[in-house]
């Protein structure tokens, strides 16, 4: 590969958010080597489609591997020497957990350990993953900060991230590796999940079928564009994760540490009524839903709202992206890419 920034892992090249921040650093200078699995939880033509784009860059490698292959992820440690790791692999989505709990533990716990053993072993540098808003679970205290404490989760997949979060600081504390953990807030953009509720919403309003609204429409999320997260993940790489000195065993504030650790939020800050979500999609489309109301699902929370005080305080930046503007970039996506 040819100069650059440094070498960057990225797993989950071929997911979503892992797609948009691929493109981002190789446009900027990074060499990224690229893993994924290519499992089948949705649709492996739209993962295909993301990596044909990113393998035009000849500062991109692609392996398709997964986490818990353990020979053939040491061989890829052996092969490039690592400034950053950024593991955004996982299995997603809460509903799901409820159905197959196996595939969280697999991917999300032992996936995370095989990647976190090799980043000890081949000393590779800072390493930044990926939470979950989710992992606030039972807490109501508005907005969520990384300063209070998340241990009451309400979903498996929740419980996975918090263990990620659990296990990164054990690493930190033992062998010094810079860890940075992100809760991520409702993502949503071009090429997104199609298991999300935005993509499942225009996909139906398109084809003239219902829609499910949990919890009556009345559910608040903080939704947050792509393209913000990535420029989040990428400002924090140049930032890796220092001891706090501040830090007190007496009062222990969850978010940092006595090792190089810490958590932040990275979420637009802004909160929005599921039923506003679903009529900016409607105005973007310039057609109606038809809305079939239910009560909220198992594992599901009501609210979600992210405190990005320590992001700004640290790299300067707050997501800004307007819904408006960011459905509106999903719908012309959706409608370009599915030849409507």
């Amino acid at each position: 590969m040819s100069d650059s920034l440094g070498n960057i892992l990225i797993t989950g090249a071929a997911g979503f958010i892992g797609f948009h921040l691929t493109k981002r650093l190789c446009s900027v200078g990074y060499n990224v080597i690229g893993i994924d699995n290519l499992n089948d939880y949705y649709d492996v033509q739209l993962k295909k489609d993301r990596l044909s784009i990113l393998q035009e860059s000849e500062k991109f490698q692609f392996h398709k591997i997964d986490l818990n292959d353990v020979d053939g992820l040491k061989n890829i440690f052996e092969e490039t020497k690592f400034d950053t790791v950024i593991n955004l692999a996982a299995q997603a989505g809460v509903r799901y957990s409820l159905e197959n709990p196996k595939a969280y533990l697999d991917a999300n716990v032992n996936g995370f350990v095989n990647l976190i053993e090799n980043c000890r072993y081949f000393n590779s540098g800072h390493l930044i993953f990926a939470s979950s808003s989710s992992v606030y679970g039972a807490n109501t205290n508005m907005p969520f900060s990384t300063h209070n404490n998340v241990d009451h989760p309400i979903s498996l997949y929740a419980a996975t991230k918090k263990s990620n979060e659990l296990i990164a600081h054990t690493y930190a504390a033992l062998f010094n590796i810079p860890t940075t953990g992100l809760r991520f807030f409702t993502a949503y953009g071009p090429y997104g999940r199609p298991d999300m509720a935005y993509f499942l919403f225009t996909k139906a309003i398109l084809e003239g079928k219902s829609i499910d609204v949990f919890n009556n429409g009345k559910m608040l999320r903080d939704f947050t564009y792509v393209e913000d997260i990535v420029e989040g993940i990428t400002r924090l790489i140049k930032f890796p994760a220092k001891p706090n000195p501040d830090w007190s065993s007496q009062d222990p504030d969850p978010s940092s540490s006595f090792a190089p650790y810490k958590i932040y939020n990275i979420g637009n800050n802004n909160p929005v009524e599921l039923a506003y979500f679903i009529e900016t999609i409607e105005k973007c489309l310039n057609k109606k839903a038809i809305k079939n109301y239910l009560p909220i699902q198992k594992g599901d929370v009501p609210r979600t709202y992210a405190n990005v005080d320590d992001l700004i305080a640290d790299v300067g930046y707050k997501p800004n992206t307007s819904l408006e503007y960011g459905i509106g970039q999903f719908v012309d996506w959706y409608k370009k890419y599915y030849k409507i």
